[in-house]
């Protein structure tokens, strides 16, 4: 009888045969194939922190959540002014070309060297305006790459110190985003990033450090009071733009290589109703 006559179900051990003639191992029978490995999952990551980092503030609410969370995050290294030029080439590099970064307002992928003060080139934008409470470039919330970013130079003037609410004309230079006289309104991208970098400040910044206690509130034309709106707007940004790749990214070079705090916002934007 020749091979292709036998019933179907010889059909395994010859093949064994000969898989163990051309390997010299020989096998009963076919070995389960071994679990893929698989990288660490996000929720797994955010377990461990929770287990860890977040330990203390795991389970609190309100005020003695916001309490909790900022003796976590104070303990922090802290960078000159100068020194975060080189931290936010790192922190927004383009995740598809390593050379640039990505611009917070336009979105633009600009050269990480063409950094400076001209038209057309990219410099550190202050999301909790420098004069709302006035602390100007000292190093600490001055320094806080937290809510430092790459912008336009031309748009970061545009925005200026100008509260954040909903609202305006769009700029012509960076369609998405508004103005009037006293709000500005980012593009939906990063109107999240945004909230949680304001409300990382809020909590962060509880004035026991030599720094004015920073505070959300639900108005604009704050001037140069420590507080910054308009809260109740900032609320929905963050329901409506939750984190994404980028700004964990960033939360984590962040935690790892520069500053060794985390913005609890990014891990936890369920902490921002649970507070406010």
């Amino acid at each position: 009888m020749s091979r292709r006559h036998l019933p179907a179900r010889s059909a395994l051990p010859v093949a064994l045969a000969v898989l163990a003639a051309l390997t010299g191992t020989a096998a009963a029978a076919p070995a389960p194939a071994p679990a893929p490995a698989t990288a660490a999952s996000p929720s797994s990551s955010l377990s461990a922190l929770d287990d860890t980092y977040y330990e203390g503030a795991t389970g609190k609410t309100g005020s003695a959540l916001k309490s909790a969370l900022h003796t976590i995050i104070k303990d922090q290294s802290r960078l000159t002014y100068s020194q975060v030029w080189n931290a936010l080439k790192d922190t927004d590099e383009d995740p598809s070309d390593s050379s640039h970064v990505i611009l917070l307002y336009t979105g633009r992928s600009e050269p990480k060297s063409d950094n400076g003060g001209n038209v057309g080139q990219w410099n550190r934008e202050h999301v909790w305006a420098k004069s709302h409470g006035d602390f100007g470039t000292a190093t600490g919330p001055g320094t806080d790459i937290h809510h430092l970013r790459p912008a336009d130079v031309q748009v970061n003037s545009t925005r200026g110190n100008k509260d954040f609410d909903n609202g305006g004309s769009q700029l012509s230079n960076a369609p998405g985003n508004y103005t009037d006289g006293d709000s500005f309104e980012p593009r939906d991208a990063v109107k999240g990033d945004v909230a949680r970098m304001i409300l990382y400040m809020a909590v962060r910044y509880e004035g026991d450090d030599a720094f004015p206690d920073l505070e959300p509130n639900d108005r604009v034309s704050n001037g140069s009071a420590p507080y910054m709106g308009r809260l109740s707007v900032l609320k929905q940004w963050n329901e409506q733009d939750p984190p994404d790749t980028f700004e964990k990214r960033r939360n984590d070079v962040i935690y790892e290589r520069y500053q060794h705090n985390r913005n609890p916002f990014v891990d936890h934007p369920e902490w921002v109703e649970a507070i406010w």
